[in-house]
């Protein structure tokens, strides 16, 4: 595979796990809605609290809410394996010349 069609490749890759990364950002919205510690009661738009959802802390145990969960956090792990798999790919191209 040539340089430049392993950069078109990245750009499309680094797009889809984009889309990943903000599919987990609307579900972590989501669980803090459904967890009464977590509402977001100032009225002003907020960073998502990403860490919390991940970590369990503070997030209702309801059966649904955990599952939301566990689905975030594979979302997660998708975004972590494609940066995993973009770093070996792009060593590969460069390594290659």
């Amino acid at each position: 595979m040539t340089g430049e069609a392993f950069y078109l490749l990245a750009g499309v890759w680094a797009l889809a796990i984009l889309a990943v990364f903000i599919l987990a950002i609307r579900l972590s919205y989501r669980i803090e809605a459904r967890s009464p510690d977590l509402i977001n009661r100032s009225g002003f738009p907020r960073k998502a609290m990403m860490f919390h959802t991940v970590t369990n802390m503070k997030v209702a145990r309801d059966e649904e809410t955990q599952a939301m969960r566990r689905r975030m956090n594979r979302l997660l792990l998708i975004v972590l394996a494609g940066f995993a798999v973009m770093w070996a790919g792009l060593y590969l191209v460069r390594s290659a010349g």
